[in-house]
């Protein structure tokens, strides 16, 4: 068991990417924290699910976007399961709209979500990390769009280019106490986010010719790769970016 007596807390752990993760880590016997927004019935099946693969969970009424509400999920995992071992920042949102008309309110909400939760989860976990000792693992659920643009989702752009110096840059603070940081970028994945272009057969067959593998990644791709860093085999990665992107970046119309 790659995970077994680790303490890991995962935000926007009940669907797509995060639910893949935590279901992941369970099988490889963690204990999880995962968070919710004002629905025990979405707590419940969370928790199921995550006990139903192996692990342990703890499900807490939290909103990412608020700093109070992170530090209840640190706490839950230390009162719960005595120490936190990782924090994963998952959660995130889009809003598909340019920079023409991207809202102040659109763009407040999607930074809150992605971006800021990610700069104060990750401070919250590294000031545990440190109580403890030193040590901890941080991992940014990011994008390949943290580098490649996307015309028409330009806040989740901006805010996925911000995780990209947040983990280089507090990776590198962070690094004489033990506590590491790494992003995982993804590139287009089966989840609800894509759901417009799984819906269309021929945005999907045209997505599908642009990855140099031939089709989109499943969530638990994704997943496993997550439980690779923190199984402790990946030791000596921090203030970097492992992106799992089926070759999109490096695609090419040729000559």
């Amino acid at each position: 068991m790659l995970l077994e007596g680790k303490s890991i807390v995962v935000t926007g752990g009940n669907s797509g990417i995060g639910e893949a993760i935590v279901l992941a880590a369970a099988a490889e016997g963690a204990n999880i924290v995962v968070d919710y927004v004002t629905d025990p019935a979405e707590a419940a099946a969370v928790r199921k699910k995550i006990e139903a693969a192996g692990g342990k969970a703890v499900a807490v009424d939290a909103d990412v976007s608020k700093v109070d509400d992170l530090r209840k999920l640190v706490e839950a995992a230390v009162d719960s399961f005595g120490r936190l071992d990782a924090f994963v920042n998952n959660a995130g949102i889009e809003t598909r709209t340019s920079i023409l008309d991207t809202t102040e309110a659109d763009y407040e909400k999607v930074m809150a979500v992605n971006m800021k939760s990610a700069f104060f989860g990750t401070q919250l976990a590294a000031k545990q990390f440190i109580a403890q000792g030193g040590d901890g693992l941080i991992v940014n659920i990011s994008s390949v769009h943290e580098e490649w643009p996307m015309p028409g989702n330009i806040a989740y752009c901006v805010s996925k280019g911000g995780m990209r110096m947040l983990a280089r840059t507090a990776g590198v603070e962070l690094g004489p106490h033990g506590v590491r940081v790494v992003n995982v970028g993804p590139g287009a994945v089966a989840t609800p986010i894509n759901a417009t272009t799984l819906s269309d057969p021929a945005k999907l067959q045209a997505l599908d010719a642009a990855i140099p593998l031939g089709r989109l990644a499943q969530p638990s791709e994704i997943g496993e790769v997550v439980v690779f860093l923190l199984s402790g085999k990946a030791a000596y990665l921090t203030s970097t970016t492992v992106f799992v992107d089926g070759g999109i970046m490096q695609g090419s119309v040729g000559l």
